[in-house]
């Protein structure tokens, strides 16, 4: 097929889009970096800042770093590109941007059924995802107090477990994230968004900037360096690809809706692949600065870098109470986790409201506010599920866990994979076309969505079901 063609086709295809269901007065972002800021403040959340630094550490340092890259490269950016490519062509939010690309492709309308589950996921995934952030947030006056100068592991780990196992006060400091990504999501794109993530990503990397010059005095900064970019590949293991293929997938936040209705919001006139290259390497460069502010820190005060998830809550606390300036140290450190995971949240939040506005006419402010409700009621599970509720269990697992299990194992791969097979299989090469444009770039996308990416998605969704690993 030549490029004439291609225009002709994507031309009619465009027309199909419209008339099967017509975008009047959706909003779009500002600028490009509106938008880029915005997705990378989605993709850049409590899993870059908390997740990457353990599982390196657990997983041998510099040669997993190189493994995780790759799988960013081949599995992550593809899919992030088929998810905001989805988005911008249907203009809607998540089920209707769906339903809209299957009237065009002439495939069946049940397509949308991958647009709902982005609803509905993104739903799930902050009921339980708040309940983490409430902590970091909590942790910024913990560390201002001075709770943790001078106080031992055993101290340390106490104070945390008396914050999860106390399900008023953890109910508390989840309610104020809840409250202010909903006050955040109801102002709208450009009042609400745009200008949040515009506050909070140039700080959190600013804040991120402090940290690491601050690692640099500890004496420890070139062992960190050494750790994270000297390979050692008998330390991989094949469980280590298995959790570099899962984390490059989740830390670019695909499959939870939010990248798809924020590309629905995206005009025409940027450079999708451009745009959506910027925004992967923004979310790994973060990965990489945290993880040079953290193991520094780490090594200098004796500490273990694989010491798990908690590495963020009860290791980096010990040795913010044991180093000079500690305090303030720490105060900065979660106040960045706490930009992080905010930025993170909105986009959970978004596809939701937007979804209850396009469908159901609601304004923004009372969409925003019955969403909000659900969330608040179902996140109440994951809070009982470290006190009340924490005798009670499902296969094993707490309610926190099940959540946990149900939408990382099941329900986000396997919407990944079907957002691969529909972008690569079921729309038109001329629809993607027009969206990606021409050249080595999007010839090398079609082939990675089509052969790849659902080989490592398969992997990563067996691995998670425990048939791998």
């Amino acid at each position: 097929m030549n490029n004439n063609s291609l225009l002709a086709d994507s031309v009619v295809d465009s027309a199909a889009v419209e008339s099967a269901s017509p975008a009047v007065g959706r909003s779009q972002w500002s600028t490009r970096l509106a938008f880029i800021l915005a997705a990378t403040g989605s993709a850049v959340g409590l899993g870059n800042i908390w997740k990457f630094p353990y599982i390196t550490g657990e997983n041998g340092g510099g040669a997993f770093v190189l493994l995780y890259l790759g799988c960013i490269a081949l599995i992550g950016i593809p899919l992030l590109m088929a998810e905001i490519l989805i988005g911008r062509r249907g203009k809607h939010s998540p089920p209707y941007a769906m339903k809209a690309l299957a009237a065009e492709a002439g495939v069946s309308s049940r397509w949308q059924l991958v647009g709902w589950v982005g609803v509905i996921t993104g739903f799930m995934l902050l009921s339980f995802y708040l309940v983490v952030a409430g902590w970091a947030v909590a942790y910024i006056f913990n560390a201002g107090s001075g709770a943790f100068t001078g106080a031992s592991g055993d101290e340390i780990g106490g104070m945390f477990g008396a914050l999860i196992g106390d399900p008023w006060v953890t109910t508390l400091w989840g309610t104020l994230v809840l409250a202010i990504t909903a006050a955040i999501v109801i102002k709208g794109v450009k009042r609400g968004l745009e200008r949040a993530v515009g506050i909070m990503m140039p700080g959190l990397l600013l804040i991120l900037l402090l940290l690491v010059g601050y690692a640099m005095t500890t004496g420890q900064f070139a062992r960190g360096f050494e750790f994270m970019f000297s390979p050692d590949f008998s330390k991989l293991t094949g469980t280590s690809v298995l959790v570099a293929l899962g984390h490059a997938f989740f830390s670019l936040s695909l499959a939870g809706g939010g990248m798809m209705t924020y590309g629905s919001y995206l005009p025409k006139r940027v450079s999708l692949g451009k745009t959506v290259m910027t925004i992967g390497l923004l979310d790994t460069l973060v990965a990489l600065i945290a993880g040079l502010a953290i193991f520094p820190i780490v090594f200098a005060n004796g500490l273990e870098p694989g010491a798990g998830p908690g590495l963020i809550f009860v290791t980096l606390p010990l040795a913010f109470g044991q180093m000079p300036l500690g305090q303030w140290v720490g105060v900065l450190f979660f106040v960045m986790l706490s930009f992080a995971a905010l930025t993170s949240a909105i986009s959970l939040l978004e596809p939701a409201v937007s979804w209850l506005t396009e469908k159901r006419g609601f304004s923004r402010l009372k969409a925003g506010v019955l969403t909000s409700a659900g969330i608040w009621l179902l996140s109440l599970g994951s809070v009982f599920s470290f006190n009340i509720w924490a005798e009670h269990k499902l296969f094993g697992k707490n309610f926190f866990e099940v959540l946990d299990y149900l939408t990382s194992g099941w329900i986000m791969p396997l919407s990944g994979l079907a957002m691969a097979i529909f972008t690569g299989w079921i729309m038109s090469r001329a629809a993607t076309h027009d969206e990606v444009g021409d050249g080595p770039g999007y010839r090398s996308w079609r082939f990675l969505v089509r052969y790849i990416v659902p080989v490592g998605i398969l992997a990563i969704f067996l691995n998670a079901i425990g048939v791998l690993g």
